[in-house]
């Protein structure tokens, strides 16, 4: 069972215990307290840097998933007559390692596939991409994060030889002079983390929204530009093309510490305004405006989310923005950069440690021979014996029930978050055999031939990484019901049935110090972390490689600002590339890119477009918040957000049900007209599932490079519903 070392809440049940949020990727700071009745309440963690005791609605209730009648508390094991009944841990588990031995004698080790989640801690995630590679063989193994921001992991990687969401802790932002934030409404995603924009316009900076929709955010904002859906990759072009014809470029910096410039201003120059502006809608005077914001102030950002990056173009439309950056000198600069905007709670660190179809621990390349040999060590295999990179996440869903006979799920519902939803049920239902690790019976579960209760955030100890690369203990503070294993322990236990006795343990802090060990000398090196230390700070940022007298290891790095000596702890790295990039030469890389249309463009037949995105009160595919009454009444169902033009040629009024009908099916939910969409556009929000799953829309067309399927931009035609 889980050790609760000297460093940890001594009386979990009793103390108040500093701990974070569950949820987003800014993993704000709280504090957790039994009360009377047996109850957890939740209280503000104001010295905590990144929220600074601000929390959101979600934040303030996540305390409520902990009760047991909102969680499962036993395993569940399908009946003979089809249904899901209770039965014993043994039951469960001999169950799921029998039918994978079953399904690797008679097919092959990759005719299992494992699917992970990026709301994992670190420690999961470790394990679980060893436990796919180690005991059952298989190079079937990627995660939902893969649906969250591998295109702008893909083009920070090309540009700057490192990916990390943002290269700069988010209290820069304020001290800025401009940002520009594409595709983002943090005031719905992520509202604690408005303020630092707020604090930005207080400061006398600006605030520039690039959004089809007039969010939350957008009316925040200085100058909002409302492109259609899918021509972000132009807009950014457009704009470069005019810093190069307004004499903006930053010559000396460019040539100082980049290089491609000269491809990729061709490129560019390809995209005038006018022909931009009758891409995007945006006017060329917007356009114009937009540039002499951006580029007046000394330092400005660029930040992007889901909208640029969902795309089957992602990785070039957020490669497009980051050449922005790199012309006018705002990339490796003090309060200058290019940032993401990771979504999931450790969506960054989810990434980082294996549990992705092509990577090892530390953000090692699946296909590195010495990251191979590297990891191997650690782990006490044969490199040789491990698998190569597998299929990405979506095509993995895709192979389920033919290439793909079993599947372990472990913290992800794709049900209702895959593109394509219906299409990827019918996958799951297709599978000689479904095992699904959760915390509540969601819509995957469901389906399962075992489900599995595991821990929640609250009942385990884990580190998770925020959108910063900011690593945090999250502790645990109070006791699992009766009945509830965490997944480290389903990981060993399987283990053992499958016949691998060690090397699975169930004590996450001994899961992060061979984490350390695998990660160190990576791109993402933690191995100068520890928990005590994690303790004893507000998080340390990483790369934080260990002095050369812990583990012998160099602490040399492309990204780090200081170096260790000695025994000196390395003081993690807030900001990167001040000094050089993380490529071979150390200059960050242009991208020559092209605008190209959507994969899916609207015809006479799907004549509108739609897109996709979160409401405050919910989170993700909704298996938690929507378990939450507080936020059931505050968002109880989706909708159909379209502009009053559009609903007066369809004869629809507020609350009217409407058919969303695209080439994978058809998705009923009220109305809901607003003046803050574009005409051509409907918007709907993807947190539930039945007849609304807005993911029975989705197009599942994937980026050639990050796999990442066009979620934000589909062809469909809206009809009015008659009873």
């Amino acid at each position: 069972m889980q050790n609760t070392g000297p460093h940890r809440p001594a009386a979990p049940d009793t103390a108040a215990t500093p701990t974070h949020c569950p949820y987003c990727a800014l993993q704000c700071g709280m504090n957790l307290t039994r009360v009377d009745g047996g109850t957890v309440e939740v209280s503000e963690r104001a010295d905590f840097p990144v929220n600074r005791g601000a929390l959101c609605g979600k934040g303030r209730t996540a305390a409520a998933v902990l009760a047991p009648g909102a969680r499962l508390t036993s395993p569940l094991v399908r009946s003979g007559d089809g249904g899901l009944v209770p039965a014993g841990w043994d039951e469960a588990l001999d169950r799921i390692a029998g039918n994978l031995e079953r399904t690797r004698a008679e097919y092959g080790a990759d005719a299992l596939g494992v699917f992970g989640g990026g709301g994992l801690t670190n420690e999961k995630a470790y394990a679980l991409g060893k436990f796919a590679r180690v005991v059952l063989g298989t190079s079937q193994i990627d995660y939902n994060g893969r649906f969250c921001m591998s295109s702008a992991a893909a083009a920070g990687t090309r540009a700057f030889g490192l990916d990390r969401g943002l290269p700069f802790p988010l209290e820069d932002i304020p001290r800025t002079g401009c940002v520009i934030l594409v595709g983002s409404n943090p005031a719905e995603t992520m509202p604690p983390s408005l303020r630092y924009f707020t604090e930005l316009r207080e400061n006398g900076g600006t605030l520039i929204v690039v959004d089809p929709r007039r969010t939350r955010t957008a009316e925040q904002a200085d100058l909002h530009l409302a492109p259609r859906p899918g021509t972000d990759l132009a807009l950014a072009l457009g704009m470069l093309h005019l810093v190069v014809a307004e004499g903006r470029v930053d010559e000396a910096y460019v040539e100082e510490r980049t290089s491609g410039w000269e491809e990729a201003r061709a490129a560019a120059m390809a995209h005038w305004p006018e022909y931009v502006e009758r891409i995007t809608g945006v006017s060329v005077p917007e356009l114009r405006e937009a540039v002499r914001l951006f580029c007046t102030p000394d330092a400005a950002m660029v930040l992007t989310a889901r909208g640029p990056e969902q795309q089957a173009k992602g990785t070039d439309t957020v490669g497009a923005w980051i050449n922005l950056c790199l012309a006018t000198g705002r990339a490796g600069r003090p309060r200058s950069g290019y940032g993401c905007l990771t979504g999931q709670g450790n969506g960054q660190g989810g990434r980082e440690h294996g549990q992705k179809a092509d990577q090892l621990p530390g953000y090692r390349r699946l296909t590195d021979p010495a990251a191979r040999r590297h990891v191997a060590e650690v782990w006490g295999v044969d490199p040789d014996t491990l698998p190569g990179p597998g299929r990405s996440a979506y095509e993995l869903l895709d192979a389920l029930g033919t290439d793909v006979r079993s599947l372990l799920v472990m913290g992800s519902n794709p049900v209702v978050s895959a593109p394509r939803a219906a299409h990827v049920e019918e996958r799951l239902r297709s599978l000689d055999f479904l095992a699904v690790c959760d915390v509540v019976l969601s819509e995957t579960a469901e389906l399962a031939d075992v489900v599995l209760p595991v821990t929640q955030w609250a009942e385990e100890t884990g580190t998770t990484t925020n959108l910063e690369g900011r690593v945090l203990l999250r502790r645990r503070a109070v006791t699992a019901p009766e009945g509830v294993r965490g997944d480290l322990e389903v990981l060993h236990g399987l283990a053992g049935r499958l016949g691998v006795e060690k090397g699975f343990p169930t004590d996450p802090e001994e899961v992060f110090e061979e984490l350390r060990r695998a990660s160190a000398g990576g791109p993402a090196d933690y191995s100068g972390i520890d928990y005590r230390r994690l303790a004893e700070e507000d998080g340390v940022f990483w790369p934080c490689p260990a002095p050369p007298a812990d583990t012998g290891t160099s602490t040399s790095t492309s990204t780090s600002t200081s170096t260790s000596t000695s025994t000196v702890p390395h003081p993690g790295t807030p900001r990167l590339f001040l000094d050089r990039f993380a490529t071979d030469d150390g200059r960050a890389r242009f991208a020559p890119v092209a605008h190209r249309p959507s994969a899916e463009e609207p015809d006479a037949e799907y004549p509108v477009l739609l897109t996709t995105g979160r409401v405050v009160a919910q989170y993700q595919s909704g298996a938690q918040t929507r378990r939450v009454a507080e936020l059931n009444a505050a968002a109880p169902g989706p909708f159909v957000e379209l502009h009053p033009r559009l609903a007066a040629r369809l004869g629809a009024a507020e609350g009217d049900p409407l058919a969303v009908v695209s080439r994978r099916g058809r998705a009923v939910a009220p109305a809901r007209i607003t003046t803050g969409i574009r005409p051509d556009t409907v918007f709907m929000p993807f947190h539930w599932p039945g007849a609304g799953r807005a993911n029975t829309l989705t197009n599942p067309a994937l980026d050639p490079t990050s796999r990442m399927p066009e979620f934000k931009v589909c062809a469909v035609r809206v009809e009015t519903v008659t009873s």
